[in-house]
């Protein structure tokens, strides 16, 4: 069958080809009396004419290659080894691309959000290793070009043949871009020869995956290849590079990130700044220390123990080599500037003989005179991030059950969620059941997205105890639809029969919003749902019956 649209060679040299896809859709909004479909003559068989050729145009518009003049025959698809889906968890797949964003107008009663479900979806199934319906890679590719969030699970759940597919349908070449060096096939890391080509001849995408895969394997050949180059990289390209020493940090990188702070680019010195700061053992560290340890000492002449801080007077060359930024953003003192990133930049391991031997929370106590204890106190928030010390991140995280709304050490949530995630999974999600118990949930949405998912089975009974005791106390509802619907996404499933008892419509009390009764009774039916239906996703991966309920 033929298309509907005019043959490329008819039309004028500066006008564009006619879309056949809008020019249907135009008549089909008019009607067929007032708007007669391309290529169709008027009359009674025109609406039959208009659906025929919207089919042969659809089928057009999914296929994976436009229509274009004869060339070579494209190369088959790679082989994908991966095991097939089970047949129930394809039919699944199929359900949850077909959900459009938007197409109920935001959130739809009762009914699960299977948009929201697919990234799930997509984590679950990559897990065990499954491979796509090939059938099903178009619309999988369409989602992911619409959400950014979905482009990891998506690509690596598609495989090789997303590649292949967005080589020929320039709306998937998002898949080329987000693909280790662009979808080429790297040489094999055994082949010194090739691997020495492509980083001397290769794109720059194609040589930061070699990098990238070479430091994952062996992070010392990565360093000792990247060393034949530096000094004639762009400084753009030289940020980039240092930025994959991230993985496989260690003390034998000192030397090369020593040389880096010499750079004449700035964002390289900081770059390299920042991860020599990262080795507590470094030579950088030692000289931050030093330079923090004469900023901050204990004052004994008062009634009790008192931490007094004295900020650097200048910025020499010394600190800037050593990442220190001197100019200071607008709005803040030069002095504390650099006072911070001293502290930052210091091991944690050395306040404890810096400060009589005292133990991070003891140290975390003690009142800091002349109001320098934000600045001091977010420092070491970051320095314990940087250095992802567990032990200094409890102390200034302190009792999730304190009065204190950032804790004693936490300037913002924010920082509060950056030291939970230096936590293990079982301690993150203890503390932030606490702070939920205490604090309720409108605290709390930024810390939960740090908790490992499913949540744990205090942080999930914390949620919906939080969630129930605003209900009951007729809270405006709707502030609270950004933590239920990330309780859809996030809830063991098991949670379901637990939560059947939230179910019944209570009495709308006096002082209650309006409607918010009805409110809470049709969320807490969409979160039982979603739960349950993502216990039978999940079943239908694993080829099992799905639980009944």
């Amino acid at each position: 069958m033929t298309s509907p649209s005019l043959p490329v060679d008819s039309l004028p040299m500066d006008s564009p080809a006619p879309d056949p896809w809008e020019e249907l859709v135009t008549a089909a909004l008019l009607g067929t009396d007032r708007r007669t479909p391309p290529g169709c003559p008027p009359g009674q068989e025109a609406p039959v004419a208009l659906l025929d050729r919207a089919a042969v145009e659809t089928v057009r518009r999914r296929a994976g290659l436009r229509p274009a003049r004869a060339a070579e025959r494209p190369r088959p698809a790679p082989e994908d080894p991966r095991p097939a889906l089970p047949p129930a968890a394809a039919r699944r797949l199929a359900l949850l691309l077909a959900d459009r964003p938007g197409a109920g107008g935001g959130r739809r009663g009762s009914t699960p959000d299977l948009m929201e479900l697919l990234p799930q979806w997509l984590a679950a199934a990559n897990e065990r290793g499954f491979t796509p319906p090939a059938q099903a890679l178009p619309a999988l590719l369409d989602a992911a070009r619409g959400r950014t969030d979905l482009r990891p699970a998506a690509l690596t759940f598609a495989g090789p043949r997303a590649v292949w597919l967005a080589r020929l349908n320039p709306d998937w070449r998002f898949a080329l871009r987000t693909a280790p060096g662009g979808g080429t096939a790297l040489p094999s890391l055994e082949d010194p020869q090739q691997v020495e080509q492509l980083w001397q001849e290769g794109l720059f995408a194609e040589r930061v995956a070699l990098l990238a895969a070479i430091r994952a394997r062996e992070p010392s050949a990565a360093r000792e290849l990247l060393t034949t180059t530096w000094a004639t990289e762009r400084a753009e390209d030289r940020l980039m590079f240092l930025d994959s020493l991230r993985t496989g940090l260690g003390p034998q990188d000192e030397p090369f990130l020593e040389q880096a702070l010499g750079d004449r680019s700035r964002n390289v010195r900081s770059t390299a700044a920042e991860l020599l700061s990262a080795l507590p053992g470094s030579a950088l560290a030692a000289r931050m220390a030093v330079r923090a340890g004469a900023c901050v000492a204990v004052d004994h002449t008062g009634d009790a123990p008192t931490l007094t801080v004295e900020a650097p007077h200048e910025c020499d060359a010394a600190m800037e080599r050593d990442g220190v930024v001197a100019k200071a953003p607008a709005g803040r003192g030069e002095r504390s500037w650099w006072f911070g990133q001293l502290v930052e930049a210091a091991p944690l391991g050395t306040w404890a003989g810096r400060l009589g031997g005292r133990t991070p929370e003891e140290i975390v106590a003690l009142p800091v005179a002349d109001d320098w204890q934000g600045e001091l106190h977010a420092a070491w928030c970051r320095a314990a991030v940087r250095q992802r010390d567990a032990t200094w991140a409890r102390a200034l995280l302190g009792s999730p059950a304190a009065p204190e709304a950032g804790g004693p050490g936490a300037v913002s949530l924010a920082e509060r969620a950056k030291l939970l995630a230096t936590l293990d999974v079982d301690e993150r999600s203890e503390w932030v059941a606490g702070f939920i118990a205490t604090h309720g949930l409108s605290e709390a949405f930024q810390l939960l997205g740090v908790c490992a998912v499913p949540w744990r089975g205090p942080l999930g009974r914390a949620v919906v105890d939080a969630l129930n005791i605003a209900r009951d106390a007729g809270s405006y509802p709707w502030s609270f639809s950004g933590v239920m619907g990330l309780a859809e996404r996030c809830l063991d499933p098991s949670e379901a029969a637990r939560l059947d008892g939230l179910l019944a419509i209570p009495d709308e009390p006096e002082d209650a919003s309006p409607g918010a009764t009805g409110y809470w009774a049709e969320s807490f039916q969409r979160l039982v749902t979603t739960l349950r239906l993502r216990a039978t996703m999940i079943a239908e991966l694993d080829g099992r019956e799905p639980p009944q309920g």
